[in-house]
């Protein structure tokens, strides 16, 4: 991967051993956290009747199916661009609650009140956190080094 995408590739490997074990840690965390909210997806889609629902349904499995892939995916490859994606997920599944909370969305109002609706908040809220945090690791460290001897330019004073 070359130009503006390489940063994307990034994993841990490119960081102290601290670092690293950090971001693996923080990667597994939220592919772990990714799981946790497919599987409250599907269990209201299989247990609570949401698949009773014209399109949520569908998109209840679709996103019960998603999410344990990519959460599968996060915990296997350990790259920022597994965080992005997995970031990006989180963030959808929050936005489509968000309206489907306050406005509707395909002629379905949810409520605050639904079964797992305030951990699902509270789950999507940390994946993306702890996400973030696994993407950033992977740059922490890795900036390239500078050539011996080089040293910063030196400061002027003013009005000296």
């Amino acid at each position: 991967m070359s130009g503006l995408l390489a940063p994307l590739a990034h994993g841990p490997r490119r960081t102290g051993l601290a670092v690293r074990v950090v971001a693996a840690v923080a990667f597994v965390a939220g592919g772990l956290l990714v799981v946790w909210s497919s599987y409250i997806h599907f269990h209201l889609w299989q247990r609570v009747g949401y698949r009773r629902i014209p399109t949520i349904g569908s998109l209840f499995l679709l996103q019960a199916g998603a999410g344990l892939v990519l959460g599968l995916l996060i915990i296997a490859v350990h790259r920022v661009w597994t965080a992005v994606l997995g970031v990006g997920f989180a963030a959808a599944t929050l936005i489509g609650y968000v309206i489907s909370v306050g406005h509707g969305l395909f002629g379905f109002k949810d409520s605050t009140q639904a079964p797992f609706a305030t951990e699902a908040l509270v789950l999507e809220i940390a994946t993306m956190v702890v996400l973030i945090v696994a993407g950033a690791l992977c740059f922490a460290g890795s900036a390239p080094p500078t050539s011996a001897g080089t040293s910063p330019p030196a400061a002027t004073s003013v009005g000296a």
